[in-house]
């Protein structure tokens, strides 16, 4: 009797590791090591933030102009995904706005201790994001989307560098936002 046991459990094993390996690997994320991150994968309405709180909704979530979140369909909870997988710390608008009003599912990282926030919302990253009924995508779209609207920024470095806007906030306030002349001086005093 103990052996026809033994062979049952050797039989089960496999069925229920990749029963467990699957639900891992359906909750994919890398990992950033940031302080109070929890991997967060779960199904989710896109809306536009400012129209789940305050009602201005315009039409298909502000065109990409607005703050998008995800409204949890599990626990209704409205989540702010404030950046993408990429580590430049781009926004996930870009990757949210084709989706505005549908649900999908995602997956990433909840950052921020909940006891440290005392009550305020963790933020979210988003890494992977799947239609309903389609393959899993990276959420990376936001630097491929820049350089389309910024086709004469082009050079190496990281986008922000190349920005025209970036440069003309530069060009009038300087790096530390206090003038070029303070620049100069700041410059000379540490460096």
């Amino acid at each position: 009797m103990r052996s026809l046991a033994i062979i049952a459990a050797l039989v089960a094993a496999p069925f229920f590791l990749s029963a467990s390996a699957s639900a891992a690997e359906e909750c994919e994320a890398k990992s950033w090591n940031l302080s109070g991150q929890q991997k967060a994968c779960f199904s989710a309405k896109v809306v536009d933030i400012l129209c789940e709180v305050a009602g201005n909704c315009p039409a298909n979530c502000g065109d990409g102009k607005r703050q998008l979140g995800l409204l949890r369909t599990d626990n209704g909870k409205l989540v702010y995904p404030q950046k993408n997988l990429q580590s430049t710390f781009n926004g996930a608008v870009a990757d949210l706005a084709p989706h505005c009003g549908k649900t999908i599912d995602v997956r990433g990282w909840l950052v921020g201790d909940e006891e440290t926030l005392k009550g305020a919302a963790q933020l979210y990253q988003v890494q992977w994001i799947r239609a309903e009924g389609g393959e899993w995508k990276k959420a990376n779209k936001w630097t491929k989307d820049w350089a389309k609207k910024n086709p004469d920024a082009k050079g190496k470095g990281p986008w922000f560098r190349r920005d025209p806007r970036v440069k003309e906030e530069i060009d009038e306030g300087g790096y530390l936002g206090l003038g070029p002349d303070e620049d100069i001086v700041f410059i000379k005093d540490n460096y």
